[in-house]
């Protein structure tokens, strides 16, 4: 036997996990066996620095309040009760 015969062997039928059944995806499993929820996503520091860039981004955004006028445009709605809030 050879001491490469170990390493360099050929993989004989790799099964394609995105082919099969698609609820396997809604339900959580994975072809690497190990389930990732929410929690364990964000205990991934890559992950959670993506989501704080996203969600800070998303909160520097304004918030205007608008309201439909009969002639079809539009027009800030001063007067409304979350105005002064935005």
């Amino acid at each position: 036997m050879n001491i490469f015969s170990g390493i360099f062997r050929s993989r004989d039928k790799p099964t394609d996990r995105t082919a099969g059944s698609s609820y396997s995806f809604f339900l959580g499993t994975s072809s690497a066996g190990k389930y990732v929820t929410e929690r364990s996503a964000m205990q991934m520091t890559a992950v959670y620095c993506c989501v704080r860039i996203l969600s800070e981004a998303v909160a520097s955004l304004p918030l205007q309040f608008y309201r439909y006028t009969d002639d079809g445009g539009k027009e800030k709605a001063v007067d409304h009760a979350l105005y002064l809030y935005a």
